[in-house]
Protein backbone atom coordinates (compact mmCIF):
# COMPACT_ATOMS: atom_id res chain seq x y z
CA UNK A 1 0.00 0.00 0.00
CA UNK A 2 1.40 3.31 -1.26
CA UNK A 3 1.10 6.49 0.76
CA UNK A 4 -0.54 8.95 -1.23
CA UNK A 5 1.37 10.89 -3.10
CA UNK A 6 1.63 14.85 -3.38
CA UNK A 7 0.01 16.81 -6.33
CA UNK A 8 1.48 19.81 -7.99
CA UNK A 9 0.41 22.87 -8.89
CA UNK A 10 1.37 22.95 -12.13
CA UNK A 11 -0.80 19.21 -12.45
CA UNK A 12 -3.64 21.11 -10.80
CA UNK A 13 -3.64 23.30 -13.38
CA UNK A 14 -3.70 20.18 -15.68
CA UNK A 15 -6.58 19.06 -13.99
CA UNK A 16 -8.51 21.76 -14.32
CA UNK A 17 -7.99 21.67 -18.51
CA UNK A 18 -8.71 17.75 -18.99
CA UNK A 19 -12.10 18.58 -16.18
CA UNK A 20 -13.16 20.76 -18.75
CA UNK A 21 -13.07 18.60 -21.44
CA UNK A 22 -14.54 15.87 -19.29
CA UNK A 23 -17.27 17.98 -18.69
CA UNK A 24 -18.56 18.31 -22.07
CA UNK A 25 -20.10 21.11 -21.80
CA UNK A 26 -21.57 20.62 -18.16
CA UNK A 27 -20.25 21.42 -14.83
CA UNK A 28 -19.11 24.78 -14.66
CA UNK A 29 -16.07 26.11 -14.57
CA UNK A 30 -13.16 25.07 -12.78
CA UNK A 31 -11.41 28.78 -12.90
CA UNK A 32 -12.08 30.06 -9.24
CA UNK A 33 -11.39 26.68 -7.93
CA UNK A 34 -8.16 27.28 -9.66
CA UNK A 35 -8.06 30.40 -8.61
CA UNK A 36 -8.03 29.26 -4.84
CA UNK A 37 -5.77 26.90 -5.50
CA UNK A 38 -3.16 29.12 -6.13
CA UNK A 39 -3.69 31.06 -3.40
CA UNK A 40 -3.59 27.81 -1.01
CA UNK A 41 -0.03 26.68 -2.56
CA UNK A 42 1.66 29.75 -2.86
CA UNK A 43 0.82 29.96 1.62
CA UNK A 44 2.50 26.35 1.52
CA UNK A 45 -0.80 24.21 1.13
CA UNK A 46 -0.21 20.73 -0.74
CA UNK A 47 -2.86 17.89 -1.25
CA UNK A 48 -2.42 14.59 -1.82
CA UNK A 49 -3.76 12.13 -4.02
CA UNK A 50 -4.81 8.44 -3.07
CA UNK A 51 -4.83 5.61 -5.08
CA UNK A 52 -8.66 4.09 -4.03
CA UNK A 53 -7.01 0.59 -4.07
CA UNK A 54 -5.49 1.61 -0.66
CA UNK A 55 -8.96 2.44 0.89
CA UNK A 56 -9.62 -0.07 3.54
CA UNK A 57 -13.19 -1.60 3.28
CA UNK A 58 -14.30 0.24 6.45
CA UNK A 59 -12.71 3.77 5.64
CA UNK A 60 -15.30 6.48 5.56
CA UNK A 61 -15.17 9.07 2.12
CA UNK A 62 -16.56 12.36 1.65
CA UNK A 63 -17.91 13.18 -1.36
CA UNK A 64 -17.79 16.84 -2.38
CA UNK A 65 -19.33 19.18 -4.90
CA UNK A 66 -20.59 22.35 -5.55
CA UNK A 67 -24.51 22.35 -6.39
CA UNK A 68 -26.07 24.86 -8.40
CA UNK A 69 -26.66 27.25 -11.54
CA UNK A 70 -22.78 27.80 -13.10
CA UNK A 71 -23.87 31.27 -14.57
CA UNK A 72 -25.02 32.06 -10.86
CA UNK A 73 -21.41 30.56 -9.25
CA UNK A 74 -19.50 33.59 -11.66
CA UNK A 75 -21.09 36.24 -9.20
CA UNK A 76 -21.84 34.15 -5.96
CA UNK A 77 -18.74 32.50 -5.23
CA UNK A 78 -18.10 29.89 -3.06
CA UNK A 79 -14.30 29.22 -1.59
CA UNK A 80 -12.40 26.49 0.58
CA UNK A 81 -14.32 27.46 3.71
CA UNK A 82 -17.53 26.55 2.35
CA UNK A 83 -16.95 23.15 1.34
CA UNK A 84 -14.46 22.30 4.33
CA UNK A 85 -17.68 23.11 6.21
CA UNK A 86 -19.61 20.81 4.38
CA UNK A 87 -17.77 17.66 5.46
CA UNK A 88 -17.28 18.93 8.87
CA UNK A 89 -20.67 19.43 9.35
CA UNK A 90 -21.03 15.81 7.93
CA UNK A 91 -18.79 14.32 9.97
CA UNK A 92 -20.82 15.48 13.12
CA UNK A 93 -24.00 14.23 11.33
CA UNK A 94 -22.88 10.53 11.05
CA UNK A 95 -20.25 10.71 14.49
CA UNK A 96 -17.69 9.72 12.01
CA UNK A 97 -14.58 11.54 10.79
CA UNK A 98 -13.48 11.02 7.31
CA UNK A 99 -10.16 9.28 5.58
CA UNK A 100 -10.51 10.94 2.53
CA UNK A 101 -12.52 13.23 0.56
CA UNK A 102 -13.71 12.45 -3.64
CA UNK A 103 -15.09 14.43 -6.46
CA UNK A 104 -18.99 14.03 -7.52
CA UNK A 105 -17.97 14.16 -10.80
CA UNK A 106 -14.44 14.89 -12.53
CA UNK A 107 -16.39 17.34 -15.12
CA UNK A 108 -15.83 21.08 -15.04
CA UNK A 109 -15.21 22.85 -11.95
CA UNK A 110 -16.51 20.06 -9.31
CA UNK A 111 -13.32 18.21 -9.94
CA UNK A 112 -11.19 20.71 -8.17
CA UNK A 113 -13.94 20.94 -5.05
CA UNK A 114 -12.01 18.18 -3.33
CA UNK A 115 -8.68 19.62 -3.68
CA UNK A 116 -9.93 22.65 -2.30
CA UNK A 117 -11.69 20.71 0.71
CA UNK A 118 -8.82 18.80 1.15
CA UNK A 119 -6.28 21.40 1.78
CA UNK A 120 -8.48 22.59 4.70
CA UNK A 121 -8.96 19.12 6.57
CA UNK A 122 -5.55 17.90 5.72
CA UNK A 123 -6.87 15.03 4.10
CA UNK A 124 -5.88 13.48 0.80
CA UNK A 125 -8.34 13.67 -2.48
CA UNK A 126 -9.23 9.67 -3.81
CA UNK A 127 -8.34 9.38 -7.58
CA UNK A 128 -12.43 8.32 -8.52
CA UNK A 129 -15.72 10.21 -9.14
CA UNK A 130 -19.11 8.59 -9.61
CA UNK A 131 -19.91 9.92 -13.04
CA UNK A 132 -16.52 10.35 -15.15
CA UNK A 133 -18.14 13.33 -16.99
CA UNK A 134 -20.85 16.30 -15.51
CA UNK A 135 -24.33 15.60 -15.17
CA UNK A 136 -27.21 17.55 -13.48
CA UNK A 137 -29.10 15.53 -10.98
CA UNK A 138 -28.08 13.07 -8.27
CA UNK A 139 -30.08 9.92 -9.57
CA UNK A 140 -27.35 10.16 -12.52
CA UNK A 141 -24.59 8.33 -10.82
CA UNK A 142 -23.28 5.04 -10.24
CA UNK A 143 -23.65 5.27 -6.57
CA UNK A 144 -27.63 5.72 -7.59
CA UNK A 145 -26.98 3.24 -10.52
CA UNK A 146 -26.01 0.44 -7.67
CA UNK A 147 -28.51 1.54 -5.51
CA UNK A 148 -26.15 2.76 -2.37
CA UNK A 149 -28.04 4.53 0.49
CA UNK A 150 -28.60 8.30 -1.16
CA UNK A 151 -28.42 9.99 2.79
CA UNK A 152 -27.82 12.30 4.73
CA UNK A 153 -26.75 15.43 2.62
CA UNK A 154 -25.36 18.42 4.22
CA UNK A 155 -25.42 22.09 2.06
CA UNK A 156 -23.37 25.35 3.57
CA UNK A 157 -23.41 28.50 1.48
CA UNK A 158 -21.21 31.37 1.60
CA UNK A 159 -23.65 33.51 4.14
CA UNK A 160 -23.41 30.16 6.60
CA UNK A 161 -26.89 29.30 5.89
CA UNK A 162 -26.67 25.42 6.60
CA UNK A 163 -28.82 22.43 5.92
CA UNK A 164 -28.93 18.23 6.60
CA UNK A 165 -31.59 16.29 4.46
CA UNK A 166 -31.68 13.35 6.92
CA UNK A 167 -33.64 10.97 4.75
CA UNK A 168 -35.13 10.78 1.33
CA UNK A 169 -37.29 8.42 -0.13
CA UNK A 170 -35.43 8.04 -3.00
CA UNK A 171 -32.52 9.07 -5.21
CA UNK A 172 -35.29 11.61 -7.45
CA UNK A 173 -36.63 12.69 -3.85
CA UNK A 174 -32.99 13.40 -2.54
CA UNK A 175 -32.47 15.40 -5.73
CA UNK A 176 -35.73 17.31 -5.49
CA UNK A 177 -35.41 18.40 -1.53
CA UNK A 178 -31.71 19.01 -1.98
CA UNK A 179 -31.88 21.59 -4.94
CA UNK A 180 -35.09 23.16 -3.12
CA UNK A 181 -32.77 23.85 -0.32
CA UNK A 182 -29.65 25.30 -2.89
CA UNK A 183 -32.69 27.39 -5.14
CA UNK A 184 -33.31 28.82 -1.63
CA UNK A 185 -30.23 29.96 -0.58
CA UNK A 186 -29.46 31.39 -4.31
CA UNK A 187 -28.97 28.86 -6.21
CA UNK A 188 -25.41 27.68 -5.26
CA UNK A 189 -23.77 25.88 -2.10
CA UNK A 190 -21.28 23.40 -1.16
CA UNK A 191 -22.21 20.23 -0.51
CA UNK A 192 -21.17 16.85 0.89
CA UNK A 193 -22.95 13.75 -0.33
CA UNK A 194 -24.09 10.62 1.44
CA UNK A 195 -20.80 9.19 3.01
CA UNK A 196 -18.79 6.23 1.10
CA UNK A 197 -16.69 3.55 2.56
CA UNK A 198 -13.95 2.35 0.44
CA UNK A 199 -15.55 -0.74 -0.26
CA UNK A 200 -18.54 1.02 -1.67
CA UNK A 201 -15.86 3.77 -3.57
CA UNK A 202 -13.96 0.56 -5.01
CA UNK A 203 -16.68 -1.37 -6.55
CA UNK A 204 -18.99 1.77 -7.59
CA UNK A 205 -17.10 4.50 -8.01
CA UNK A 206 -15.38 5.50 -11.45
CA UNK A 207 -12.18 4.98 -10.65
CA UNK A 208 -8.81 7.01 -11.59
CA UNK A 209 -10.75 9.80 -13.34
CA UNK A 210 -8.89 12.37 -11.72
CA UNK A 211 -5.74 10.87 -13.37
CA UNK A 212 -7.45 10.65 -16.46
CA UNK A 213 -8.31 14.68 -15.71
CA UNK A 214 -4.79 14.52 -15.59
CA UNK A 215 -3.82 13.04 -18.79
CA UNK A 216 -5.69 14.86 -21.04
CA UNK A 217 -4.80 18.28 -19.35
CA UNK A 218 -1.13 17.08 -20.03
CA UNK A 219 -1.73 16.49 -23.53
CA UNK A 220 -3.29 19.91 -24.39
CA UNK A 221 -0.58 21.63 -22.58
CA UNK A 222 2.17 19.92 -24.53
CA UNK A 223 0.27 20.33 -27.68
CA UNK A 224 -0.06 23.98 -27.27
CA UNK A 225 3.42 24.23 -26.41
CA UNK A 226 4.50 22.38 -29.48
CA UNK A 227 2.20 24.51 -31.51
CA UNK A 228 0.06 21.24 -32.41
CA UNK A 229 -3.37 20.76 -32.37
CA UNK A 230 -4.90 19.79 -28.77
CA UNK A 231 -8.10 18.82 -30.12
CA UNK A 232 -5.99 16.10 -32.05
CA UNK A 233 -3.79 15.31 -28.89
CA UNK A 234 -7.13 14.71 -27.21
CA UNK A 235 -8.01 12.13 -29.71
CA UNK A 236 -5.07 10.53 -29.77
CA UNK A 237 -4.63 10.02 -26.37
CA UNK A 238 -8.20 8.70 -25.96
CA UNK A 239 -8.68 7.20 -28.92
CA UNK A 240 -11.83 9.36 -30.13
CA UNK A 241 -13.41 10.42 -33.11
CA UNK A 242 -13.66 14.09 -34.70
CA UNK A 243 -17.40 13.82 -35.49
CA UNK A 244 -17.96 17.72 -37.17
CA UNK A 245 -15.34 20.73 -36.96
CA UNK A 246 -17.66 24.29 -36.54
CA UNK A 247 -17.51 27.23 -34.58
CA UNK A 248 -20.18 28.99 -32.06
CA UNK A 249 -22.68 31.13 -33.74
CA UNK A 250 -24.50 31.91 -30.82
CA UNK A 251 -25.15 30.99 -27.19
CA UNK A 252 -28.18 31.58 -25.03
CA UNK A 253 -28.22 30.82 -20.97
CA UNK A 254 -30.65 31.40 -18.25
CA UNK A 255 -30.27 30.33 -14.77
CA UNK A 256 -33.60 28.48 -12.96
CA UNK A 257 -34.47 26.19 -11.01
CA UNK A 258 -30.98 25.67 -9.83
CA UNK A 259 -29.57 24.85 -13.34
CA UNK A 260 -28.21 26.33 -16.56
CA UNK A 261 -30.56 25.98 -19.18
CA UNK A 262 -29.78 27.38 -22.64
CA UNK A 263 -29.36 26.58 -26.61
CA UNK A 264 -25.92 26.59 -28.46
CA UNK A 265 -25.71 27.27 -32.47
CA UNK A 266 -22.53 25.82 -34.25
CA UNK A 267 -21.84 26.67 -37.39
CA UNK A 268 -20.14 23.50 -39.51
CA UNK A 269 -16.85 24.40 -40.90
CA UNK A 270 -16.62 21.11 -43.30
CA UNK A 271 -17.19 20.58 -46.57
Amino acid sequence: MAPPRPVSLDEIESIAIGAWILGTGGGGSPYLALLNLRRLYREGTVVSLMDPADLADEDRVAVVSNMGAPLVGQERLTDPRTIAQAVRMMEDVIGQRFRAVMSLEIGGGNSLQPFMAAALLDLPVVDADCMGRAFPEAQMTSFAIHDLQMYPLTLVDVRDNAVVVARAASWKWMERLSRTACVAVGSIASTCKAPRTGKEVKECAILYSTSKALRIGHAVRAARRAHEDPIQAVLTLEGGLRLFAGKIQDVDRRATEGFLRGTATIDGLDD
